[in-house]
């Protein structure tokens, strides 16, 4: 009974042993055959933000400037046969009036060869008994006025005959007068756009019957004259005359030289002609 009893401790003392080896192996935080950490859990990936930190620009950030524009090029004056008389002193004074009288601005007249080649007698010459155009003939951009008066019996005597040409740039463009187409009396000396200074020895050919020659020296700035000399004596048939003018102008300038001879009919003039001179 003794040996069943001792067998029956050492079977339960076998039993206890393997029972505390177990809990001993499984105890949590222990060292020996530890169990492996579950893995962790999968992190979603990050979801991406909804809109990038600084989005791209769709154009540089400084656009580049505009490259600069060439430069136009400088006028070039257009060239001109002949010596501005009247009324414009220059190619571009011509253009200047064209830049601010059209469409149909001041002085429309400008745009006439008679209404010019009037004005110019009327007006510049101050021949106020010359008021009349007789005839024109135009030929390309150039224009000759006959410019006259009315007798008393009713008919017309031409007093010159105007030389005059378009001036300025492009389109509807001023007429000039730029000389004179002389007949029975003509102005020679100085020859058409001579250098001259003062005094100016004027000469020419005259036919007719006791004439009395007026001389002028003339610019553009008055109406006034620059010099003159009157009561020169001349006559018969294309017989030469002569005068010495003295006058004040710049050097530079283009001047008019204007012979005339008094009217037989009336206080007026009766023929004239003109040419263009350089001062200087």
């Amino acid at each position: 009974m003794r040996r069943v009893r001792s067998l029956w401790w050492v079977g339960l003392a076998a039993v206890l042993a393997a029972t505390v080896i177990v809990l001993v192996g499984t105890r949590p935080g222990g060292t020996t055959a530890a169990a492996p950490a579950p893995p962790p859990a999968a992190q979603p990936p990050a979801a991406p933000s909804a809109a990038p930190s600084a989005a791209p620009s769709a154009a540089p950030s400084a656009a580049p400037s505009a490259a600069p524009s060439a430069a136009p090029p400088p006028a070039v004056e257009v060239a001109f046969r002949y010596l501005p008389l009247w009324p414009f002193d220059s190619v571009a004074d011509a253009a200047e009036w064209q830049k601010e009288a059209n469409p149909g601005g001041h002085q429309p007249w400008h745009l006439s060869a008679e209404l010019t080649a009037l004005a110019f007698t009327n007006g510049y010459l101050q021949f106020t008994t010359v008021d009349r155009a007789l005839s024109t003939k135009v030929r390309g951009d150039q224009a000759w006025v006959t410019v006259g008066y009315r007798l008393p019996n009713g008919a017309d005597s031409a007093a010159a005959v105007l030389h005059l040409t378009l001036i300025g740039r492009g389109d509807q463009r001023p007429w000039e007068v730029v000389g004179s187409e002389d007949t029975t009396l003509s102005l020679t000396t100085p020859a058409y756009g001579a250098r001259v200074s003062s005094p100016v020895t004027a000469g020419g050919r005259i036919t007719g019957v006791d004439e009395s020659l007026r001389v002028q020296v003339r610019g553009t700035a008055s109406t006034a004259p620059l010099g003159e000399v009157a009561g020169i004596a001349a006559g018969g048939q294309n017989q030469p005359w002569s005068a010495t003018v003295p006058f004040a102008a710049a050097d530079g300038t283009v001047r008019t030289l204007v012979v005339s001879t008094a009217s037989h009919i009336n206080e007026g003039i009766g023929r004239f002609a003109i040419t263009g001179v350089r001062v200087g």
